[in-house]
């Protein structure tokens, strides 16, 4: 695929960091290339615009969250919540052109028919009743671009790290033999590892039990860019292969007034990032005896030693947030103290962010792409 004709650039940075038969010389190796990233990263601009908004609320395994942490735990309650967000993004390519990027645009409804969730609602009585309770809604996809006053023909791109729990055919619509489904982004294109999009065509059923039913069925091709390495989308903006929780786990990477910002889910929050410093004893204790310098988010097991080293990359190229003792990693669904679960607790919330300027699809009847040369002449 020509990612050129997009702006798009191929980062190879991390390409030949795992091929030592040693996990820890595979760890050296991630972890020096991932110093030397953030150090280059740091010198691109900020992206245009940047939002984090919360959406949803869902109860989620413990031991899925903080992976090895309670296995010897003679009580732990089995739930925490985690807080699920989209990310807003507008950014200049390497066209010069103004694109707006949605990152985990979740659609709530489809999602619940993730083989997962689905039994667990199954087995609550009178689930419907209790909905509103045990998995508060925010806001939806739709009103997250309503309140910023953004339409839907004005997304150029959509992309997750993985596709858990994803259906994107309402959002790029699908042809079937027994249903032709409207896109509601007319001109949005997925943008999907190579690996996640070969993969999730054809699950095994410890995969499976993670991934909507059909949920990309029916999409039309020419609105899928794979990309096999890492990719650079514009100035201050790249994805990059994170594998481990899933074989094409990618993660964003974003260049924001507050440093660089990391997204996925491969960590559930601050404490899977930074365990040493957590303020929960459980996990603090376990890192200290064990040496763990990350917590796997561990519902798919597909490579945890990948993953770890996925982590590590994520939070070096991060470097520090505004608390110092833990990496500006904002992850896409992130652990966060309910009241309904009164003993969870978390030492650093990364919450929700904004940072620069949102511009709409046009301007003085110019096109998005006029709009954006225009604007990047008056900055030179």
């Amino acid at each position: 695929m020509n990612l050129q004709a997009y702006g798009m650039e191929t980062i190879d940075d991390f390409d030949e960091v795992r091929q030592s038969p040693l996990p820890q010389e595979r760890l050296k190796a991630a972890r020096k290339k991932a110093e030397a990233f953030r150090e280059r990263f740091m010198d691109e601009p900020c992206v245009a615009y940047y939002q984090s908004a919360d959406m949803v609320r869902v109860p989620y395994p413990t031991w899925y969250a903080y992976s090895g942490v309670y296995t010897q735990s003679t009580y732990k309650f089995p739930y925490l919540h985690i807080l699920n967000r989209i990310f807003i993004i507008q950014y200049y390519d390497f066209l010069g052109e103004l694109k707006t990027l949605l990152f985990s645009p979740s659609d709530i409804d489809a999602d619940r028919e993730t083989p997962f969730f689905k039994r667990l609602t199954d087995k609550m009585p009178k689930w419907s009743a209790l909905e509103n309770l045990v998995a508060p809604i925010t806001r939806d996809v739709t009103q997250a671009l309503a309140e910023i006053g953004l339409t839907p023909a004005d997304i150029d791109y959509i992309s997750y790290d993985h596709l858990h729990t994803q259906d994107v055919r309402q959002w790029l619509g699908s042809t079937t033999a027994d249903q032709e489904r409207e896109a509601y982004f007319p001109n949005a294109k997925l943008i999907v590892h190579e690996k996640e999009w070969q993969s999730v065509q054809g699950l095994l059923p410890v995969q499976a039990e993670w991934y909507c039913p059909n949920g990309i069925e029916g999409v039309d091709l020419d609105k899928v860019i794979t990309f096999t390495s890492s990719l650079h989308l514009g100035k201050g903006l790249a994805l990059i292969h994170t594998p481990g929780h899933t074989e094409g786990n990618h993660s964003l990477v974003a260049r924001v007034p507050d440093g660089i910002r990391v997204t996925s889910e491969n960590g559930v929050g601050a404490d899977a990032y930074a365990p040493m410093n957590s303020k929960v004893d459980a996990i603090r204790r376990y890192a200290e005896k064990t040496g763990m310098e990350v917590i796997l988010n561990g519902n798919t097991l597909e490579d945890s030693t990948d993953q770890y080293i996925s982590m590590v990359i994520e939070k070096t190229i991060a470097g520090p947030s505004k608390n110092p003792d833990f990496p500006n990693c904002a992850s896409s669904s992130e652990a966060t103290p309910y009241w309904l679960i009164p003993g969870n607790k978390v030492s650093h919330l990364i919450g929700e962010a904004k940072f620069g300027s949102l511009k709409k699809g046009t301007a003085n009847g110019k096109s998005k792409a006029q709009q954006s040369r225009a604007e990047q002449q008056e900055i030179a």
